[in-house]
């Protein structure tokens, strides 16, 4: 899960303001506790990370701190993938400022595999988005972005295959605090 970020564009650590009385990450570690298809989970942090452990439960994953996350969310995921790739066939990817995505989802992702795809996405009403599953064949490609895109390079072309989550929660994410206030959270933490 990728959690980084410094949050400019809303201000202070969004990872920390509350969605429903729970830090806006806390929600993403939830569900990523409740998919019942992983083995293993690490919350990449960057921007913020010692508020960010004092100040959310993890509920079992482990922190993986990114010393480069003003890089972009690409340097997140380098973190990420090379924290789990001895031990990993595939890496499941989540985001911090996405609290409704579900457990469920997650697990319709893993259990999309299929030997010959790529990578997997979740989709909603036909949009492609998020959580995404990379297999190992591209661990290598991961370990060379560069730049605030992610792997959204890698997450096309004919070996990708989407998966309809349609009803498995969204990825709807919160990037400002009016998205926030919209989303039914509202408060940020002073900082």
């Amino acid at each position: 899960m990728l959690a980084a970020g410094a949050g400019r564009r809303f201000g202070s650590p969004k990872q920390l303001a509350r969605v429903d009385g729970r830090p806006l990450l806390e929600h993403a570690l939830l569900a990523m506790a409740s998919a019942r298809r992983l083995d293993d989970v690490v919350v990449v942090l960057g921007a913020h990370a010692d508020a960010v452990i004092a100040g959310v439960e993890r509920h079992g994953a482990t922190v993986v701190i990114c010393g480069d996350w003003d890089e972009g969310q690409s340097a997140s995921l380098r973190a990420g993938v090379a924290a789990v790739a001895a031990r990993a066939g595939a890496v499941v990817v989540t985001l911090g400022d996405q609290p409704a995505v579900e457990g469920r989802a997650i697990d319709r992702v893993v259990d999309a595999r299929d030997g010959s795809s790529l990578a997997i996405r979740a989709s909603y009403g036909g949009r492609p988005g998020h959580p995404a599953l990379l297999e190992r064949e591209l661990f290598d490609a991961v370990a060379s972005l560069q730049g605030d895109e992610g792997a959204r390079g890698l997450l096309s072309g004919p070996r990708v295959k989407l998966v309809a989550c349609d009803g498995l929660g969204s990825d709807l994410d919160i990037d400002t605090v009016e998205e926030l206030r919209l989303s039914g959270g509202g408060s940020t933490p002073a900082c």
